[in-house]
This record gives C-alpha cells, structure tokens and sequence, in this order.
C-alpha cells in the first residue's frame, strides 16, 4: 500500500495552520484531553483511519491510559472502563461521525446525555473536536495516507 498523494493538509501550509487552530479551539473548556483522545480514536475506528488511530491511540498511552480503555473504545457501550461522561461524549462521537445513517443523526437522547455532562462550552468544544478529527480522518481515506509509513 501507498499514499495516493501527500495529505492536502500536509501541503498546504494554511489548511494545516487552519486545521491545526480548530483543534487547539477545542482545549482549555474543561473537558479532559482524555475526552478528547477517546472521541478520535472512536471517529478514526468509524472511519477506518489508521493514521489517526496510531497517533490517538499513542498520544492516549502517552497520557497514562490503560491498554484496558485505549483496546476497547470501540466496545464502550460493553464494558466498564468508562465513566457516564465519556460514554456521553463517545456517543455524541458516533452519531456526528455517522450523519448519514438516520434521518435524525444527533437525535435528543444523545444530546440530551451529553448536556447532562457538559455545560455549553464544552458541548461547542465537543462537536468541534469532532468535527477536526473527522475532517483528518477524510483528508487521510481519500489520499489513502498508511500508518507506520515513512
């Protein structure tokens, strides 16, 4: 396997600073980096992004995370490794990431869960972090970009 071309953000200097700028919009709202690491490990599974997946999951390890949590992300519903509030916004992950799949995506339940954990700031820094992670897993799908390449 290879690259189909360098990632666009990669070469282009502005979207790469953009890109960059959105997701450090997303720190400092109190919502733990931790948070932050599961919902684009979770996005980048979804995806089938192994770019990301390998940066996420390492910068997780980095963190202090147990393998326990970092292996079963994609299982969060089935196991007890996650609080109320990471499973909340693990949810709000999977229905923004999958918006094509029902007709109402974010439906109330999930909103609802999730405003229970997270005052308006974080929900905002929440859906935008979501929303950078799943821009980076598209850049990197389409030109094929492979983990553990060179």
């Amino acid at each position: 396997m290879e690259a189909r071309i360098p990632n666009p953000a990669l070469s282009n200097p502005a979207t790469l600073k953009a890109l960059i700028a959105l997701a450090e919009s997303t720190g400092d709202t109190g919502v733990p980096n931790t948070t932050h690491h599961l919902m684009h490990v979770r996005a980048s599974q979804i995806n089938g992004c192994s770019g990301c997946l390998e940066m996420h999951t390492k910068e997780m390890r980095k963190a202090g995370e147990s393998d326990e949590r970092i292996f079963t992300v994609a299982a969060w519903r089935d196991t007890a490794f996650f609080t109320d509030a990471e499973r909340a916004a693990l949810a709000l992950t999977e229905a923004l990431t999958r918006i094509a799949d029902r007709a109402d995506p974010v439906d109330d339940d999930v909103w609802d869960e999730a405003a229970r954990h997270y005052d308006e700031k974080q929900l905002s820094s929440l859906v935008l972090s979501i929303a950078a992670i799943n821009t980076w897993n598209r850049l990197n799908v389409a030109t094929r970009q492979i983990a553990g390449a060179a």
